[in-house]
């Protein structure tokens, strides 16, 4: 969900957050950023789905909410190569059991290189 009123002011705080404050990956570097590629994804507004036979793993990202635990995954990514799988994955990263109450949420993503 957007932060900020615009969608340059949402990029730059993305940006900076990723950069420094992912615990998941030590903070990024002057050095570190001649050696990356750097790409923004947009996503558009989530539409609520039913279930996982709305997805298409190629064309949508996947959000899945319980209570105040969510996760989101983008389309496209290369060992998900089915619904099921993409929905799982989602899951497993928001730490939402397979068998617990869900709502589910498709955007597609416009991505800038």
């Amino acid at each position: 969900m957007a932060t900020q009123l615009h969608l340059g002011q949402e990029i730059i705080h993305n940006a900076v957050a990723a950069a420094t404050a992912d615990q998941r990956v030590p903070p990024i570097t002057l050095d570190d950023l001649a050696e990356m590629d750097i790409s923004v994804d947009a996503l558009t507004a989530p539409e609520k789905i039913a279930s996982d036979a709305q997805l298409d793993p190629k064309r949508y990202g996947v959000i899945v909410r319980s209570d105040k635990r969510g996760g989101v995954l983008l389309p496209d990514i290369p060992h998900l190569t089915c619904a099921e799988q993409q929905l799982a994955t989602a899951r497993r990263k928001a730490a939402i059991r397979p068998d617990e109450p869900a709502e589910l949420y498709r955007s597609e993503v416009m991505r800038y290189h």
